[in-house]
């Protein structure tokens, strides 16, 4: 639960005058929507931290610095059937989004059943998969939640193409850096705490 930004964006309502009922009009989304906000249960993705700013008028930053000290971690996946590259591409992750919660998987079965249980703020995707295509598979997590940030990894740079015509955020050739992970990160859709950087 993130109190801080719950408890901030409450203050900021409140001071303008203005209901839940006022901001959901305004963002058009629900009610309840905006309630979890204020719980704590939810934070708005970056898009819409944007859009609450502007209607309450106020400083932006204050609101993504309430959102950042989140006590939770955003998910990030890797998707790999190659199971030494996702070994080896783990650690990575985890070194340079330190504040994430970093899960692999070898078959897109269970990475889609994963991200309809759990928020996914970031996945990484293999794009050749035996059968099944990473692409395939990144438009299935975008219906789950259109805000998750994909990027492919793939060996192969001639699938660059077909992979922007995806909504991916990013594409990246085998192996994975830490350096390339970092430069990856700077270019997301709906940027995320990290832990290591603000992205």
């Amino acid at each position: 639960m993130n109190m801080l930004f719950a408890d901030t964006l409450k203050k900021l309502r409140t001071d303008k005058g203005l209901s839940q009922n006022d901001i959901a009009k305004q963002l058009y989304v629900t009610n309840s929507t905006v309630s979890r906000w204020e719980s704590g249960r939810r934070l708005p993705d970056a898009s819409m931290i944007f859009s609450l700013a502007d209607i309450l008028g106020a400083d932006v930053n204050i609101l993504i610095s309430a959102a950042a000290q989140s006590d939770e971690p955003p998910n990030v996946i890797m998707l790999d059937d190659n199971k030494i590259i996702l070994n080896g591409g783990l650690p990575i992750l985890e070194e340079v989004m330190p504040n994430a919660s970093v899960t692999g998987f070898t078959k897109p079965s269970e990475a889609i059943e994963y991200a309809k249980e759990n928020r996914i703020a970031l996945a990484f995707l293999d794009i050749e998969m035996g059968t099944v295509s990473g692409l395939d598979v990144c438009r299935e997590l975008l219906e789950v939640n259109p805000h998750t940030n994909v990027i492919y990894l793939t060996a192969y740079g001639e699938y660059s193409l077909d992979a922007w015509s995806t909504g991916a955020s990013g594409f990246m050739l085998k192996p994975i850096t830490p350096e390339g992970v970092r430069e990856q990160l700077k270019k997301l859709r709906y940027p995320f705490w990290t832990g290591g950087s603000s992205v």
